[in-house]
């Protein structure tokens, strides 16, 4: 064989392989960041729960030490907002709202604002920080901020175009893997997240959701969130708490959006001639709040709730006022400026609505505790599918499907009659407002140059 036709041959096939692995590098990248997202939100829950048992340990380790929460939860609260203003900005609240932002950003710079691996690691910190201090904060809303964050920066390594999709997959993963509920992951993207069904995303959100799940599932097992239920209605006053938890667990919820929207615009306002100080004196003052809440109610409204949720699935009654107790600590939470989720809390508020209709009713308190869940949280985040799915796979209580899908549309309708704004992306709407201030100020600058 002629050396000529030899070496032509060997660069022929070098070029084959050379295209196949560029074909095939984005798919192997997406699929490493999708398992990665899995293995991080296993971390991200392992650690925030070690930190609220911390936080429980310490507060309850002594004789006066019930009253240490006075000190160290305003204290917590300064400086997590403080980390979240100077070292982690657009860190704040949940992380949902940022995530829809950046989908709406057409510029990769204003994404990165949203969305990068410093805000990945700044929200996972701060996020600790706060249940460390006893903020009545969740992890979930976080670890979607995280998994967009964590998909958009390795598709930029591994070439990937659809930031779009990536963002959506990234956030489904994160849900995905937090709850342990894949299902809910899907239909929190496509509901939530996006709005409308995309499909050439949806595949990436179906990849993405697989993947970080089965690593979740290598590292954390099977399990239900809240174990396994089987409550069903089996009587008419079940079926009077199902019309109330809709009713009542809507309204909760759209005056829990409503208020957080309102009180929004208004601290904004007011923090705008000194904005660090004053969210500073405001972060203090909140977190002094829910300490006391939190001292009053003999600890019970610290954290996420995930206990007291818990405890009302499986049929403990809690105290009466506890949904309208652990709503404030969670509302005064959301506004101090500190980086945290509300879908725990919501989950925990709903459960004790539930609890305390299912007291006064005399019905069951499983059920009436799950159909609290499904009627609060689609009531704040005016998304009934992602309601019903993601309680359903929670509890595991396939008897009580048809009240549950109900609750869940009565909560939205009810919600969506008393605040026409879904809460995400009321609050997505600052900082696609704040991106584009700042895209016109840079644009207008440099033409300010260009004319010079």
């Amino acid at each position: 064989m002629p050396p000529i036709y030899r070496k032509s041959k060997l660069l022929r096939r070098s070029r084959v392989i050379w295209g196949s692995f560029n074909l095939w590098r984005p798919r192997l990248v997406f699929w490493t960041g999708a398992l990665a997202i899995g293995v991080i939100s296993v971390g991200f829950a392992k650690l925030a729960d070690l930190a609220q048992r911390a936080f429980t340990a310490v507060t309850q380790s002594g004789e006066w030490m019930w009253l240490l929460p006075l000190l160290l939860t305003p204290l917590g609260f300064v400086l997590s907002a403080y980390l979240a203003a100077t070292l982690f900005p657009n860190s704040q609240g949940s992380g949902i709202p940022q995530a829809i932002a950046a989908r709406h950003l057409h510029h990769e710079e204003d994404r990165t604002k949203l969305l990068s691996l410093r805000l990945a690691f700044g929200k996972i910190v701060l996020t600790i920080l706060g249940l460390l201090s006893g903020a009545s904060i969740g992890r979930e809303g976080p670890t979607v901020q995280v998994g967009a964050s964590f998909m958009l920066a390795v598709a930029r390594f591994g070439g990937m175009a659809q930031a779009k999709g990536l963002i959506l997959a990234g956030s489904a993963a994160g849900i995905a893997a937090a709850f342990n509920t894949p299902l809910a992951g899907i239909v929190f993207a496509i509901e939530e997240m996006s709005r409308t069904y995309e499909s050439r995303a949806n595949g990436l959100v179906l990849m993405a959701v697989i993947l970080s799940g089965l690593a979740a599932l290598g590292l954390s097992g099977s399990y239900n969130y809240f174990g396994t239920a089987d409550a069903a209605p089996t009587m008419l006053r079940d079926w009077i708490v199902m019309l109330i938890c809709g009713v009542g667990g809507g309204t909760l919820g759209a005056t829990f959006s409503g208020l957080a929207l309102f009180a929004g615009i208004r601290i904004r306002r007011w923090a705008q001639p000194q904005p660090l100080k004053r969210m500073l004196i405001l972060a203090g003052f909140c977190g002094l709040a829910v300490a006391a809440i939190g001292v009053l109610s003999g600890g019970q409204t610290f954290g996420t709730g995930y206990q007291q949720a818990r405890g009302a699935v499986e049929g403990h009654a809690l105290p009466p006022l506890f949904f309208a107790e652990k709503l404030l600590a969670g509302f005064l939470s959301m506004i101090s400026g500190i980086p945290g989720g509300i879908f725990a809390p919501s989950l925990s508020i709903g459960a004790g609505f539930g609890s305390t209709v299912g007291t006064l009713i005399g019905g069951s308190i499983a059920l009436a505790a799950i159909l609290g869940m499904a009627g609060y949280f689609a009531g704040v985040v005016q998304a009934p599918m992602t309601a019903f799915v993601i309680i359903l796979e929670m509890t595991g209580d396939h008897q009580a499907v048809i009240p549950i899908m109900a609750v869940s549309m009565i909560g939205y309708v009810t919600s969506r009659l008393l605040s026409r704004e879904p809460l995400y992306h009321g609050l997505s709407r600052v900082f696609i407002a704040a991106a584009i201030r700042t895209r016109r100020a840079m644009e207008k600058e440099g033409g300010e140059e260009h004319a010079h």
